[in-house]
């Protein structure tokens, strides 16, 4: 019965999938039509994606001779939002709409603009300690001055003294601070700590590490691997030119694949992944793949995921492994530039050509001497949450990494909220975290609370997270931490899954597995075809159902997945006995006598009950009429962000 019904069912599952290319459809004229908007403002900022425009921007910015810091911070404003424009859009656009030479160009941009906001936040600093009489202490005789927005805060400290006894200072207001050697105590020196709220540095190492994109989209091994196999009837080559979007997690790695129910139907070999480049280029035209959830292409994953991650040894930091959390900190040792002196009306100050210079220490002819070391305080912001004693590291520079070697005496303050550690030189530092620490979640679930609203709940050992989902939007709408609810400034703010993943990941809530997660949790990892299946179909009968956590899904194996499903339609709390257990592995649904009381685990069939090529048809069986109208009459919008969200998120595999 089961395999007579599958040809019927598999359209009808085609037909709702069309909701997925609504999506994309309505995505592409949403960014369209943003474009226009742009360009119909006149608001004289630039469109990053025009190459004139946004080079005529920076060399507008870099002859300008305005280094007051409280313009460059606000001038610096507009450069991070033309830098999350650029990384939107390459996150967000699908391969079909952007070629090869706009990626990189893009890249590029992001480097210069990035490069060009440190040289002005340079630039500030070195005008501050010049014209910063207002900011002398009357006590001390010194230089102090904070100065701060949402992006950025400075903290800037000079020597004019040179007094042993004011070598300690701390910032009061952010609760930096720092103690110097005695040598640079009586030395004509500056203290800068730059703390900024973003990360401009750790995507280097990334890159680093990447497999470029362009040679993943060359390479023969990809393409090319099975091409015996690669012949497809024309009901399977229909259901793949019909299949929604799969987002992948930085680069987009090639632009084909294969429905997960037609190619488990065909075959359940790795090998039937594998596409000829036409199949691959006749895709492109028809399929839609932001860059947005946790996996890159499935052929991608497989390939590197058998290459095997690059792990750094000794002193290096992981960053597949690791995350900054809060920012980076700039600590620089500075010399002093001439001041300005004021004669009458006249303010005179001296030029250098070399502008601002870093105070060398230690000094080059103390090598071999007992060396000093420098000690830090950085108070730690509300804005992110340490479930951990953070890991401190320094970035080197040439090496494009960070390091954990010359940081010594780490003493981390919970109460104080503050860290503070010894340096032998002046580095900047980030505090990092284990972006896995909150995996595998304990529990989640994911119920519908009205029309095209759902309510996602993810709870691991340390937090427990609440998204509401609300037609093509999301919202945090609690974090609980410890009974308490943290990170209040983040909450009830609707905003897209990818904007969301990256506000929870910067304030060290990390629930978005990585493609490398699987090698530093341990977890059941189930097969990609199977699991990106589930979520999509899992998406579109989301209006009706409620699924959840089902601690069988990990003696099911890699192959199947299990989860709890309740039909849900109004708003009361689902009870134990409203759930039932469902099995899926691409080809078949069913639903399973056990439950989660039950002994042992079993593939036995619920009484009455049988096989269904799809989810939905499975659910059809037991559903009321009610329910299928709901799902039905889905909106396309909301599909897709659940499936995103589930995408991201890997439930199946990280629970």
């Amino acid at each position: 019965q089961d395999q007579e019904r599958r040809e019927s069912e598999l359209a009808e599952l085609r037909s709702l999938e069309q909701k997925f290319l609504s999506a994309q459809q309505w995505k592409r004229d949403h960014r369209a039509r943003a474009k226009w908007e742009h360009y119909l403002s006149c608001d004289g900022s630039p469109d990053p994606t025009v190459l004139q425009e946004i080079n005529t921007f920076m060399s507008l910015w870099r002859e300008d001779q305005n280094e007051d810091v409280q313009l460059v911070m606000e001038k610096g404003e507009q450069v991070l939002n033309l830098i999350e424009k650029l990384q939107f859009l390459l996150l967000d656009t699908p391969p079909s709409e952007i070629t090869e030479k706009e990626t990189v160009q893009y890249q590029e941009s992001i480097l210069e603009l990035q490069n060009l906001l440190q040289q002005k936040y340079d630039g500030a600093t070195e005008h501050l300690l010049k014209t910063g009489n207002m900011y002398e202490d009357s006590d001390t005789g010194n230089m102090e001055a904070i100065i701060k927005d949402k992006n950025v805060t400075f903290c800037i400290w000079a020597n004019l003294t040179k007094q042993v006894r004011f070598k300690q200072h701390t910032f009061c207001d952010v609760q930096h601070g720092f103690d110097l050697p005695k040598s640079l105590a009586e030395s004509s020196v500056a203290v800068r700590i730059l703390h900024t709220q973003y990360d401009h540095l750790s995507p280097l190492w990334l890159r680093c590490q990447s497999v470029p994109k362009s040679e993943v989209l060359d390479s023969k091994e990809l393409t090319q691997h099975s091409k015996d196999k690669v012949e497809e009837s024309e009901e399977v080559e229909k259901k793949a030119r019909e299949e929604p979007n799969v987002p992948a997690e930085d680069e987009m790695c090639s632009d084909g694949r294969k429905s997960a129910v037609s190619v488990q139907e065909n075959s359940n070999t790795r090998a039937d992944i594998n596409e000829t480049e036409e199949e691959i280029e006749k895709k492109s035209e028809i399929l839609d793949m932001p860059s947005q959830g946790i996996w890159s292409v499935i052929m991608c994953i497989e390939e590197m995921n058998e290459k095997g991650a690059a792990t750094p040894d000794g002193n290096v930091v992981d960053l597949q492994r690791f995350v900054p959390v809060g920012g980076v900190y700039h600590i620089d040792a500075l010399q002093l530039p001439p001041r300005a002196k004021q004669i009458q009306d006249w303010s005179i100050v001296e030029l250098l050509d070399a502008g601002l210079e870093a105070y060398p220490y230690p000094p080059e002819e103390a090598e071999g001497a007992p060396l000093t070391l420098i000690q830090i305080t950085l108070g730690l912001p509300d804005s992110v949450v340490y479930f951990q004693d953070p890991v401190v590291a320094r970035w080197d520079p040439t090496g494009q990494q960070w390091r954990t070697d010359g940081i010594s005496n780490i003493k981390y303050e919970t109460q104080e909220r503050s860290i503070t550690f010894a340096l032998g030189a002046f580095h900047t530092i980030a505090l990092l975290q284990d972006a896995h620490l909150n995996m595998p979640y304990q529990a989640w679930e994911l119920r519908p609370t009205g029309r095209d609203e759902a309510l996602f709940v993810i709870t691991t050992g340390f937090v427990t997270v609440q998204i509401q989902i609300k037609g093509n939007q999301c919202m945090l709408s609690s974090v609980v931490v410890e009974e308490k609810d943290v990170l209040s400034h983040m909450t009830g703010k609707w905003t897209s899954p990818l904007d969301l993943r990256t506000v929870l990941k910067k304030a060290g809530v990390n629930i978005f597995p990585g493609e490398f997660a699987h090698k530093y949790v341990s977890v059941n990892k189930k097969d990609p075809l199977v699991e990106v299946g589930a979520y999509q179909q899992m998406a579109l009968v989301a209006s009706a159902f409620a699924f959840a956590w089902s601690k069988w899904n990990l003696e099911a194996g890699p192959e199947q997945v299990v989860f709890k499903v309740s039909e849900h339609l109004k708003a009361d709390s689902l009870k134990d006995k409203d759930w039932s257990l469902y099995m899926f592995n691409g080809q078949k649904a069913q639903k399973l006598k056990i439950t989660e009381t039950s002994e042992a685990f079993s593939e036995e069939l619920e009484e009455d009950s049988e096989f269904h090529s799809t989810i939905y048809h499975m659910l059809k069986d037991f559903a009321s009429k009610e329910a299928i109208a709901k799902v039905e009459t889905a909106n396309f919008l909301f599909i897709d962000v659940v499936y995103q969200l589930l995408l991201a998120t890997g439930v199946l595999t990280y629970s």
